[in-house]
């Protein structure tokens, strides 16, 4: 299918009606793998669609388009649904430049053994002419993957933004003036399956609207929004909002140390924190009333707890404060190990575990990697003596964490 959009801009995607299994859930309703094919001077791809149809893909391709023709393919966000017929149009698009984030360039590089070709990496607020329109890309870390950005035709007014402002439903219509049915019940829950947990994100994703006419936005599945798409917007800004966003959140470092190593840690984590406007409080318990920090750590919203490591197990008071924290039934609350070690560093291993059997949310690279998509092994936070390298993942760790928290 190939369909006229805008002038010279085409939806050349896949409209899927089956019972799409999908992160672990049933698309009920299925969902399209929306594709745009951009006819101007320097023909332009933007996105592909799911890995499955890459044939069907390029040989409907070919209808509108010798591929060898194309000159740029614009990949927003790297996953299979997205990118997954890329292999199959570079295969054809032989001279067609590969466009990306840094970070999605390399991926795509090693997801689909594209080191050959050549790649243009963007960053926020580069443009690309592509003769007759200009593309302008604005990064969205986190919507939903690190990688992800999104794309603008300052001619047309359009948005490309991937998954941001998709449906999952099997859009035979297109667009959303022509819906056959109601659809926004389907945005709204797209938006709190696959969004909300970014919700820091989204704020600064809208910001970054700000600015912009938006004439159209054509996302990555369900309805091409041609209809009132500032709507869409405003209901992202309202939905991204929290109930208490007045009250500033609060995390507390608790920490023993032996050489100082977990100290400077601490302090970065800190640093992070404080970066996304989170109130920190530090203690290292070397000098602080193990009763009190667990009140103070009670009050708080988060809780991150460190200790060196000696002898395989942690340091000072560490192990008597997680006990006085058992039963406090903060299933909720998120929380974090780290610590510094010279030759093994078990003790953010013990310190998870507590953690885990007082009820808190754990966070390490299991819930990063499924709620954020976070590559690098940020939590539990485990860093040799005081190598600056640690310390800056340190200090990443920390902003992470307080994005968490808002």
């Amino acid at each position: 299918m190939n369909i006229k959009i805008n002038e010279k801009v085409f939806w050349i995607g896949k409209v899927d009606n089956r019972k799409v299994p999908f992160h672990r859930l049933i698309l009920e309703k299925g969902t399209t793998y929306n594709s745009y094919l951009l006819m101007t001077d320097k023909p332009t791809v933007i996105d592909t669609v799911d890995i499955a149809f890459g044939k069907e893909y390029v040989d409907n391709l070919k209808e509108l388009i010798n591929p060898e023709d194309i000159e740029y393919i614009v990949i927003n966000h790297v996953e299979p649904d997205h990118a997954g017929a890329l292999p199959a149009l570079a295969a054809r698009a032989k001279k067609a430049k590969i466009v990306a984030t840094g970070l999605g360039s390399q991926l795509l590089k090693d997801m689909f053994k594209l080191h050959h070709r050549e790649f243009i990496v963007v960053k926020d607020g580069d443009t690309l002419d592509i003769g007759g329109k200009t593309l302008k890309f604005f990064e969205t870390p986190y919507l939903h993957t690190e990688e992800t950005m999104i794309t603008y035709s300052i001619e047309d007014k359009a948005l490309f933004p991937c998954d941001i402002f998709s449906t999952h439903i099997a859009a035979e219509e297109l667009f959303n003036d022509l819906a056959k049915g109601e659809y926004l019940e389907d945005f709204k829950v797209y938006y709190q399956l696959i969004m909300s947990p970014h919700r820091p994100y989204v704020r600064a994703m809208l910001e970054k609207l700000k600015g912009l006419e938006i004439d159209m936005i054509a996302p990555s599945h369900g309805y091409i929004l041609r209809q009132a798409p500032g709507s869409f917007i405003e209901l992202y800004d309202e939905m991204s909002k929290t109930s208490d966003n007045t009250r500033q959140k609060s995390v507390t470092i608790v920490f023993s140390t032996m050489t100082g190593n977990t100290t400077k840690i601490a302090q970065r984590l800190a640093k992070g924190l404080e970066e996304t406007g989170v109130k920190t409080s530090v203690f290292n318990l070397k000098n602080a009333d193990v009763t009190e920090v667990a009140e103070v750590i009670r009050e708080s919203d988060g809780v991150l707890v460190g200790s060196s490591t000696k002898y395989a197990d942690m340091v000072g008071k560490v192990e008597e404060l997680l006990k006085a924290l058992q039963g406090s039934g903060d299933t909720k609350k998120p929380a974090a190990a780290f610590g510094s070690y010279g030759w093994s560093g078990e003790a953010i291993i013990h310190i998870e575990d507590y953690l885990a059997k007082a009820g808190y949310r754990v966070i390490n690279q299991n819930y990063l990697v499924g709620a954020i998509g976070v590559d690098e092994q940020l939590f539990p936070l485990r860093v040799k003596f005081d190598r600056e390298e640690g310390l800056n993942t340190a200090e990443k760790a920390g902003k992470v964490f307080g994005e968490l928290m808002n």
